[in-house]
């Protein structure tokens, strides 16, 4: 065993009592560590394997190291793997009597908040997306301990919030039920009343291993430092590098604090990347030293410099799209697999064009996450009904998604019927002159809409309709920013821009959908097809050919990002994406996208240069000013003797390189 080992992964392995911290950089075989350590545990150390206790963050995480560690045993071992909540949730069984049926599913958890937003009358265009951020903001207040007076909604008024919060705990009260957070706060408030509960739980789980600790929030470790106790045999696996959950409550500052919770930690790196080529390793790290908050490390590698990686800048989506396209044919042709390659985004709405070039090309492809379909957004449905209902539609339910989008103050109670006639609700207003105005203009508007190109009648509904003002007023009841809506629109806008009437833009989406729900069906009986993920998907995985799309300012870092620590979020999710390479690697940008001009990614200029390359003596090129070399560095500053114009400029290094404005002059 020690001989397959190195010095970094051997320290880990051999280490026994007390605290440890294990730093785990991609590709460094932490997986491996944890199992071997197990194993020395058992075997050298004689200690009991029913009272070793290995924690991972998900359910596949957990099967896959268990399978791994009984392989490398030989045989069936009784050592504890399982995710917290598992874990968890099998010390509420033997408290309370808890049973599986007492676990709120996801389909029970949408139905009680669509429920909740019915009863208090809530008007909630984007219903599904409301109740996902609720969700999130009810996780976070729980495994936070937010007091519910103290906290404020990023989502809703707060009372509203309060009022939906109270109503969903007592919903799963009166239904004996608990969500996945309660399983956390239970066991935390049992840990806290019943010391001799935790006793007997100390007694059984004598050492503990925890995978992806970066990812771990902040009532999780309160509860592992309890059962940790007495003798702190806590080993801990991860990489504050790649902690990118903290929409979700992760921490990694928990991870960076390790060693002043604890006395006496062996901290240990794991140095050596086994998986990309030098290239690859010395950007990745060019980049991700630019976080303030992180532990200094340096990374080796078993391979080569390999080929260089690629930056490369397009006028618009269609072109990035035909230069990817074009890479995976050739890559193709020359007899290796699609299954090589990833194309890697910062959020899932981004390669809808994507796909449909991928679905032209025939190209296989699966996707990591379900793309939502733009078709299906309730912008979407908004638009198809005002066309439905000026092609001569006069259904209710057609009338109901655009009634009062933009307000009209119509009320529904004039549209009754399953079929409405303007006449009816003329009549329904025949003594409120203003209204028969409002009711005019809208059979107006429709008419106008009837034999207009898809892409002419939506830049109508928009402006002259004014259907943009609405979506601006609902932004801000829901205190999002109108960019997220206004971008959809404009999605959908640009969709319709090749089609000359209703009916080929309605063939197209349909087959679209068609094409997607295909893709969900068959989403892991593909085997050689290029892989599609957002970064936060991509997290523990590896690909040949690795192409990182859409690098650019607004998109990554996500335009939400404005604190330091959800910029260093940001660059530690671009981080992940390229460590998921192993041979090749493409970062490719925009110069516009829907018809709006970008900058390029403040990332691509640090994976370009180094601050510690900028050193006195260095000779540079700037964008604007040409040659030079650097005289001094006096921290962010750089003093720079620019030869063309004989002048000494003093410029900010963290704004030259993130601009791209500044290159090292290469021999």
């Amino acid at each position: 065993m020690k001989s397959s080992l190195n010095k970094g992964q051997l320290q880990a392995v051999t280490h026994v009592k007390g605290p440890c911290i294990v730093i785990a950089p991609p590709g460094s075989g932490k997986t491996m560590v944890i199992t071997q350590r197990t194993k020395y545990l058992i075997e050298q150390c004689a200690i009991n394997p029913a009272n070793i206790l290995v924690i991972t963050f998900t359910k596949a995480a957990a099967l896959e190291m268990k399978e791994r560690f009984q392989r490398l045993m030989g045989k069936s071992v009784p050592v504890s793997f399982g995710t917290f909540h598992a874990i968890f949730f099998t010390i509420l069984k033997h408290a309370y009597g808890f049973r599986a049926e007492n676990i709120l599913r996801d389909e029970q958890r949408v139905e009680f908040l669509r429920d909740i937003i019915h009863k208090f009358e809530l008007e909630i265009d984007d219903e599904m997306e409301f109740i996902s951020d609720i969700t999130g903001e009810i996780s976070l207040i729980k495994n936070d301990r937010i007091s519910l007076e103290n906290y404020y909604s990023t989502n809703c008024p707060e009372d509203v919030f309060r009022k939906i919060f109270k109503e969903y705990d007592n919903k799963l009260k009166r239904s004996r039920l608990i969500d996945f957070d309660d399983m956390l706060v239970y066991c935390y408030e049992l840990f806290l009343a019943r010391e001799d509960i935790l006793k007997a739980w100390q007694n059984k789980y004598q050492y503990i291993l925890i995978d992806e600790f970066q990812d771990i929030n902040k009532i999780q470790y309160d509860i592992v430092k309890m059962l940790a106790k007495p003798n702190n045999n806590l080993f801990i696996v991860g990489d504050d590098d790649q902690s990118i959950y903290r929409f979700r409550g992760a921490k990694p500052e928990i991870m960076l604090n390790f060693e002043h919770d604890f006395k006496k930690v062996n901290k240990v790196l794991l140095d050596m990347n086994y998986r990309s080529t030098q290239s690859i390793v010395e950007g990745a790290v060019r980049v991700i030293k630019n976080n303030k908050s992180r532990f200094d490390k340096k990374i080796n590698t078993i391979h080569g410099q390999g080929v260089p990686i690629v930056i490369k800048k397009f006028k618009d989506q269609n072109l990035e799209n035909m230069e990817i396209i074009d890479k995976i044919l050739a890559y193709k042709k020359s007899g290796k697999s699609f299954s090589d390659i990833a194309i890697l985004y910062r959020t899932n709405t981004q390669p809808r064009t994507l796909v449909e070039k991928l679905m032209e090309y025939n190209i296989p492809f699966k996707m990591k996450d379900v793309l939502p379909n733009i078709y299906e957004h309730w912008i979407t449905k908004n638009l198809i009904s005002y066309i439905n209902l000026a092609t001569g539609s006069r259904e209710r339910k057609e009338f109901l998604q655009i009634i009062n989008r933009p307000k009209r103050y119509i009320s529904r109670e004039c549209i009754d019927n399953m079929q409405i006639s303007f006449e009816n609700i003329r009549e329904f207003y025949k003594d409120k002159d203003w209204m028969i105005e409002r009711i005019n203009k809208l059979e107006y508007d429709l008419k106008m809409l009837t034999n207009m190109p898809p892409y002419a009648a939506i830049n109508y509904i928009r402006q002259g309709i004014g259907y943009e003002n609405y979506l601006k007023e609902y932004a801000e009841f829901r205190r999002i920013k109108p960019d997220e809506l206004i971008d959809t629109l404009n999605e959908v806008q640009e969709s319709a821009k090749p089609y000359k009437t209703y009916g080929e833009w309605f063939l197209h989406m349909e087959e679209y959908t068609n094409e997607l729900k295909s893709q969900v069906k068959n989403r892991n009986h593909q085997e050689d097809a290029v892989s599609l993920a957002t970064m936060h998907s991509s997290k523990g995985l590896e690909y040949k050919v690795v192409f990182v799309i859409d690098a650019n300012e607004g998109i990554t870092p996500f335009r939400k990002a404005i604190q330091e620590a959800d910029l260093e979020e940001e660059r530690r999710m671009f981080y992940v994406a390229l460590t998921r390479a192993k041979e090749e690697l493409y970062v490719y940008s925009l110069e516009e996208r829907l018809g709006k001009k970008l900058e390029v990614s403040r990332f691509v200029g640090e994976l370009m240069i180094s601050k510690q390359e900028l050193i006195p003596n260095a000779e540079i090129i700037h964008k604007k000013y040409g040659e030079g070399i650097i005289k001094a560095v006096d921290k962010e500053k750089l003093i720079i003797y620019f030869k063309k114009s004989e002048k000494v400029l003093v410029l900010d290094s963290s704004f030259c390189i993130s601009n791209q404005y500044i290159e090292i002059k290469r021999s």
